[in-house]
């Protein structure tokens, strides 16, 4: 760590996943600086130095690009939520395109990746129907700041939808032990269900005196401390179970793209078998199981498997495997014709892919929120016989640097 904090001046080049810019020092090496553009000079402060690049604290933009434009929030550069405000939506999926297709050259060593143009949201804003909050040592709440675990209090969000908007400013929380986040998630119907989480075992004392359902989730299990433990959230007009616990998109119009796009691209027909390997509670399952002969589900949350069981009471041909990826499809007994997976930012568990890969799907449809990990097993999957056909961004999450991804690809 260097002991000067003297101001340099460097210009930013190339976005990189992550939400940062990177620059040269004039040593060399190479410099990632948040809240920059390509093209822009800036004047930073180092914070990090490694033998063969540094991050640096954005102090001034000396020459800003023609796409800077001044950020909507009040908390912008200080909360670690949003990353891309100081640029037009345009710019951003522009940006997440390339960061894409970068990802997928250099990771997954894929020359002229097939990469479609960046499906946008159709809200760049207030599209969230869920936001995690964490709390400060005097009970506001907040985020977590860039780069660090200090909560920043906030007084305005331009994230959540506006009903959850309306309804955290109402939230007046003591300093509560153990209270390490908070949930509030929007269902179909705005009804709004709050989950604390904690590691304290003792529920604290709760009370509203307005319409919201809450729960207390610590390693003693989920106690309900008003209304369900649950909502119902819609998707293409058919209805979800979802409980606190569970996983769900939270972009509810991307999702429905989502799914509108696998259902595309699959050459589905009452013959096929599918596999939806990390299926939650049965986004892409309840949509498949009536174009297919038969449909199995691998979950490893619990409330996750029991709400997908509510799910697709309806269907006879659908199965669920309770555990783990890397634990079930090693000793599945079956023939898929297709796998969807969908699995969280860390990718594929190296044993669950390559037991993947031994069942033989003709088709995989490779649902990812992480392009670094997406490319990690793309390269993975072509090393063992299989093509990528084509990679569909989707923005389910405008003013950050994330994205979700749809890989297709079949066997040679």
């Amino acid at each position: 760590m260097s002991e000067t904090k003297q101001p340099i001046l460097v210009e930013v080049t190339v976005p990189v996943y992550g939400g940062e810019c990177i620059g040269r020092l004039p040593d060399g090496r190479a410099v990632f600086v948040p809240y920059t553009l390509p093209g822009e000079q800036v004047r930073v402060e180092l914070v990090e130095e490694k033998r063969g690049f540094a991050r640096a604290r954005l102090l001034e933009v000396v020459r800003p690009a023609a796409e800077r434009i001044a950020p909507r929030c009040a908390h912008y550069g200080v909360c670690g939520g949003c990353h891309y405000q100081h640029t037009d939506y345009a710019t951003q999926l522009k940006i997440k395109g390339r960061v894409v297709r970068d990802q997928l050259e250099r990771i997954g060593g894929i020359t002229n990746p097939p990469v479609a143009e960046v499906v946008p949201s159709p809200a760049a804003w207030n599209y969230r129907n869920t936001v995690q909050f964490h709390i400060t040592p005097e009970g506001k709440i907040g985020y977590q700041g860039w780069g660090t675990h200090r909560v920043v209090p906030i007084s305005e969000c331009h994230l959540p939808e506006d009903t959850l908007n309306q309804i955290w400013p109402q939230l007046d929380l003591e300093p509560l032990p153990g209270i390490e986040r908070i949930d509030l998630r929007l269902g179909a119907e705005d009804e709004a269900l709050l989950a604390l989480e904690s590691s304290d075992l003792a529920a604290p004392e709760f009370s509203v005196d307005f319409p919201l359902s809450a729960v207390h989730l610590s390693p003693a299990g989920k106690l309900i401390l008003a209304g369900d433990d649950y909502l119902l959230m819609k998707i293409n007009e058919r209805v979800f179970k979802v409980s606190a616990e569970s996983f769900f998109q939270v972009n509810t119009t991307q999702a429905e793209a989502m799914v509108n796009h696998v259902l595309n691209v699959l050459e589905l027909d009452k013959n096929n078998t599918v596999l939806d390997v990390y299926c939650g509670v049965g986004l892409f399952s309840a949509f498949l199981a009536s174009r297919v002969k038969r449909c199995i589900g691998v979950e490893l949350s619990e409330s996750a498997c029991d709400d997908f069981a509510v799910n697709l009471d309806e269907f006879d041909n659908v199965e669920l495997y309770v555990g783990a990826a890397e634990e079930i499809l090693p000793g599945l007994n079956v023939q898929p014709d297709i796998a969807v997976v969908d699995p969280p930012r860390s990718g594929m568990e190296r044993t669950a892919l390559d037991a993947l890969i031994h069942l033989q799907p003709q088709t995989i449809a490779y649902v990812s929120c992480d392009p670094a990990t997406l490319a990690r097993d793309v390269k993975r999957l072509v090393a063992r016989g299989y093509n990528l056909k084509q990679v569909t961004p989707f923005d389910l999450f405008p003013q950050t640097y994330h994205v979700e991804c749809i890989a297709l690809m079949n066997k040679n």
